[in-house]
């Protein structure tokens, strides 16, 4: 009688775990089955959907409204939204942009002689423009004896991209100043910076390859016959994931994920009823035992 209560046992435990795996691989294979097959040749689509534009606008804290600058770049800083790039105008002209991190931010921009009304301006990825800062007024004279307006660099772009290896053009203006002009471009990865020699003033273009993804601070000088300086400041980038220089080991469990999830739940609710059909076996075979020597029979083996 206790061998037929152990096979019964066990033939009960081991039919109930047959049949949770029989069921788990039945809806596994149906959720193979349903997932799309990548074919050769095929064709993905991606688009952007674009959201709202920033809301809220960022600050300057630095300069002062009032303050006069005998030399440039000067700096403006101020609070901002993480995330965003910040573009500084002087006179409603783009002079300088930085990405926005930790909640602030710093650049340093040229100015006009005279008065330059100074705003900043969040952006987004999309290029969306939010709502500018509180206007900052300040005012610049070098004492320059030379004649002809001071020499300006401009640029039409706050920030551009390109994949680490592939060359990253930025198109660039010169005006003012005495001809020939000397350029040093700092591309802010720790390489040498560029030197280049501009013969006339107008549209010129510099370019870079980045060996590695990331933002970059760009710095630009422009320097004249006379020795006078103009700056602008962009922020090139190299696009994809930026890696990390040193990675921490951390303790993983691994888990064949080509199983889903209910597999392993439904094994994990198994083995505690097996554990269970085995127990109730023995208290039911014990519990023959009692009865066999109350009635005062041999068990049977």
């Amino acid at each position: 009688m206790t061998g037929q209560v152990k096979k019964q046992t066990l033939r009960i435990g081991l039919l109930f775990l047959a049949g949770v795996l029989a069921v788990t691989f039945v809806g596994f294979g149906g959720e193979l089955s349903a997932q799309p097959q990548e074919e050769s040749g095929s064709v993905g689509i991606e688009g952007t959907v674009p959201g709202n534009p920033p809301t809220t606008a960022p600050t300057i804290t630095v300069p002062k409204t009032g303050q006069t600058f005998s030399s440039v770049p000067i700096s403006v800083s101020g609070l901002c939204q993480s995330g965003l790039l910040v573009e500084v105008f002087k006179n409603n002209v783009f002079s300088g942009a930085v990405d926005c991190v930790g909640g602030s931010y710093s650049v340093q921009i040229d100015l006009f002689v005279g008065k330059n009304d100074l705003i900043a301006r969040h952006y987004d990825a999309l290029d969306q423009a939010g709502p500018d800062s509180n206007v900052v007024s300040v005012t610049f004279s070098d004492g320059q004896k030379f004649g002809g307006p001071r020499i300006s660099l401009f640029s039409a772009y706050a920030k551009r991209g390109a994949l680490p290896g592939s060359s990253l053009t930025w198109p660039l203006t010169l005006s003012g100043g005495q001809a020939p002009y000397a350029v040093s471009v700092d591309w802010g990865d720790k390489s040498t910076p560029d030197l280049i020699s501009q013969p006339t003033a107008g549209d010129f273009s510099i370019s870079h390859i980045y060996k590695q993804a990331g933002v970059y601070k760009v710095t630009i000088k422009a320097s004249d016959a006379n020795g006078v300086s103009a700056y602008l400041q962009v922020v090139g980038v190299g696009n994809g994931p930026i890696k990390q220089s040193k990675e921490e080991p951390t303790a993983t469990v691994s888990v064949d994920k080509s199983l889903p999830l209910v597999f392993w739940i439904i094994v994990g609710l198994a083995v505690p009823v097996l554990i269970v059909s085995f127990w109730l076996g023995k208290k039911h075979q014990l519990q023959e035992i009692r009865d066999r020597l109350h009635r005062g029979e041999r068990p049977l083996e």
